[in-house]
């Protein structure tokens, strides 16, 4: 029933912003996976991937875990999730770390949705079922080197799970929350990439992250339990 007056406004919003009214009508996926490629590019017409995460779990538009590799994806699903990320990389030229984000409808389906041209939060988990160190990798490429390995000597091992700290107040829907962090004990078993420390005041300046806890398993159910 909002339909027309909710059109006329974006119509209005995008002539007021950018001098253009058309709208672009996506398709509505009910059940979707949020799915991405972890691609790095040389410039020199070299694109490999580093295999595909999960991100699916989210709240207020934010992701909260990630892991890598994505679970119970079909094979076939997974060859072309990988192929979108490696052809979009391929198209560009692209030099440099990045990352091609799906949508997966749960059946047969992946749908390309943006690229980030940088390095994401969650590339830790890419990091620990690789070994690869994708800082190494954009640091040498921006030097104008090759990329250190083929796409063939590129191998998973194991399983692993991000899990985003946030600064946050849960009897306010998550909101964002600031003020002075007085007690931060992080774990000292495996990997924790801190910006605060105790007694640091958190400030409405940044965003409401301020640790990333990581973890490697043989298994998935390993990995999720440590």
């Amino acid at each position: 029933a909002d339909l027309a007056e909710q059109l006329a406004s974006a119509q209005r919003e995008g002539k007021n912003s950018f001098g253009d009214d058309r709208v672009l009508v996506e398709k509505y996926i009910a059940r979707a996976r949020h799915l991405e490629v972890q691609i790095v590019g040389d410039g020199k017409g070299n694109v490999v991937h580093l295999f595909e995460r999960d991100c699916s779990v989210q709240r207020r538009h934010q992701k909260i875990i990630e892991e890598a590799p994505a679970p119970r994806l079909p094979a076939e699903v997974r060859a072309r999730l990988l192929a979108i990320g490696v052809n979009a990389g391929k198209a560009i030229d692209y030099r440099g770390a990045g990352t091609v984000e799906c949508l997966y409808d749960g059946d047969r389906q992946v749908y390309f949705m943006e690229m980030n041209t940088r390095l994401q939060v969650e590339h830790p988990v890419t990091e620990e079922i690789t070994g690869v160190d994708l800082v190494e990798w954009q640091l040498r490429v921006a030097a104008g080197e090759p990329l250190p390995l083929r796409q063939e000597d590129i191998r998973e091992q194991g399983w692993a799970f991000e899990a985003r700290l946030y600064a946050e107040n849960p009897d306010n829907n998550f909101a964002p929350s600031i003020g002075t962090l007085t007690t931060l004990t992080l774990p000292r078993e495996g990997r924790a990439d801190s910006g605060v420390e105790e007694g640091q005041t958190i400030t409405p300046f940044y965003d409401p992250m301020i640790a990333k806890i990581i973890r490697h398993g043989a298994t998935r159910e390993e990995a999720l339990a440590r």
